[in-house]
């Protein structure tokens, strides 16, 4: 028998390493919460891309307007498309059921509603009322609207929702 009892015993062993995989469910829920935010954030990007996009297009539809105006000097052309490019810049802009089914002074006090100049209702922007009943608007009023359109159109965030 041996005198030392300590000498039986074995030497100390480390534990195995700890594995990388599976991680432990603090580590899922982060993971999952970083792709949820990555989701979020590519999806606001894109938002605001496409409102961007709808703004630069009508802005350059607006400068198109202008310029076939300078050429030809047709009022009535104008208010048309330029009645025809808020519309669709509105519709693009919010929703739906508050744009489509406006009209009249309707429209033009949502359009006021929504931009701070509120030209349209008592300013250049009643032309767009009343041009369908007047002879030919007068080229004096013509680039005080074109104005207040072009403002609108930069100036407006609208609700893209």
């Amino acid at each position: 028998m041996n005198p030392d009892p300590l000498a039986q015993l074995r030497d100390y062993h480390l534990p195995e390493p700890v594995s990388w995989w599976p991680p432990a469910p603090g580590w899922w829920l982060l993971a999952l919460l970083g792709l949820t935010l990555f989701i979020w954030l590519v999806r606001a990007v894109l938002k605001w891309r496409q409102g961007r996009a709808a703004r630069r297009s009508a802005l350059r539809e607006l400068k198109g307007l202008e310029r076939t105006f300078d050429q030809q000097g047709d009022g009535p052309m104008l208010l048309r498309g330029l009645s025809r490019l808020l519309r669709r810049f509105a519709l693009a802009r919010f929703p739906r059921d508050q744009v489509a089914g406006l009209s009249g002074t309707a429209w033009l006090e949502f359009l006021d509603r929504q931009h701070p100049a509120q030209g349209f209702l008592n300013g250049p922007g009643r032309l767009l009322l009343d041009a369908p009943y007047r002879s030919a608007p007068t080229t004096e009023e013509l680039p005080d609207l074109i104005r207040l359109v072009r403002r609108w159109i930069a100036d407006n965030p609208g609700n893209t929702s």
